[in-house]
């Protein structure tokens, strides 16, 4: 009689399938946004965004294990929803000012963030090579955006300040996961950012259409389905070989931005790009 194999630890071809889906679903996500132009405030978008996160972690929650409801660190969940919804209100503008392709690589800086953030957050050391790659990469942004002497579009700065919040995300998230589970920090997170944005959405409620709310929902799903997907990804694979695969978004945001909305990104932008995709991976593989 033979035995069935075990299953291998690490499946990083299935982690790897995930996080070229977990891009593709995020594109998706920012291309609703576009979409949607000025149809909708940016509080309705991230209290959308919340929303249905909300609703697909908490049924999640309800059917498997409403314990998870619970929790003994209220003010961290307090402090790391309010740091995401600040992060989804810069994210979403971003890419509604700024190319896709170029918005979607600030989000890749958030690695830089994190190491320039490590010795003041966690004090950690960090070695004279993680900081040649930082200040590589942050030159590298301003060659993707093209910015000549101190002129550059404003704009950049809400993308990399929205890559500086979804840094102190990865060391909230660090000191969370420690005690909580995975949904109970996704639920939270969608409590208090749908209760942080409604007052925001009401004062400067527009109006939705059909078209436009099929738009937001479309955009909040892709965002909790991509999270999850990603989430995944990482639970059931290794992290170093599956660092390069989250920046497939890059080439998704490319295709997307030429067939959609005629951008085309230049030989200056594209250089910049790859050293800002080159300078991240190589300080996430350090880490």
């Amino acid at each position: 009689m033979t035995t069935a194999p075990l299953p291998a630890l690490n499946d990083n071809r299935r982690g790897a399938l995930l996080l070229v889906a977990a891009a593709g679903i995020f594109t998706a996500e920012v291309t609703a946004v576009r979409l949607l132009g000025d149809r909708a405030s940016s509080g309705q978008i991230v209290f959308f965004r919340g929303f249905a996160q909300l609703i697909v972690v908490g049924t999640w929650i309800a059917l498997r294990d409403p314990g998870l409801l619970r929790t003994a660190r209220p003010g961290l969940h307090l402090l790391r929803g309010l740091t995401s919804l600040l992060c989804w209100l810069l994210y979403f503008r971003s890419f509604q000012l700024l190319d896709l392709s170029l918005a979607t690589t600030l989000t890749f800086t958030t690695s830089l963030f994190t190491v320039a953030l490590a010795p003041l957050v966690l004090g950690e050391r960090v070695g004279l090579a993680n900081w040649v790659l930082t200040a590589l990469g942050f030159g590298g942004v301003a060659l993707a955006a093209g910015a000549t002497g101190l002129s550059a579009d404003p704009a950049i700065l809400l993308g990399l300040a929205a890559a500086a919040a979804a840094a102190v995300l990865v060391f909230l998230n660090r000191i969370l996961s420690r005690t909580e589970n995975t949904a109970t920090i996704m639920f939270w997170i969608s409590v208090v950012a749908c209760l942080g944005t409604a007052p925001v959405a009401a004062l400067d409620w527009q109006p939705i259409g059909l078209p436009a709310l099929l738009l937001l929902s479309a955009a909040g799903i892709c965002g909790t389905l991509g999270m999850l997907l990603t989430i995944e990804a990482y639970r059931v694979g290794e992290v170093a070989p599956l660092a390069p695969f989250p920046y497939t978004r890059i080439v998704f945001a490319v295709a997307v931005g030429a067939a959609l909305f005629g951008e085309w990104p230049t030989a200056r932008s594209l250089l910049g790009i790859a050293i800002i995709t080159g300078c991240a991976l190589a300080v996430r593989h350090r880490r």
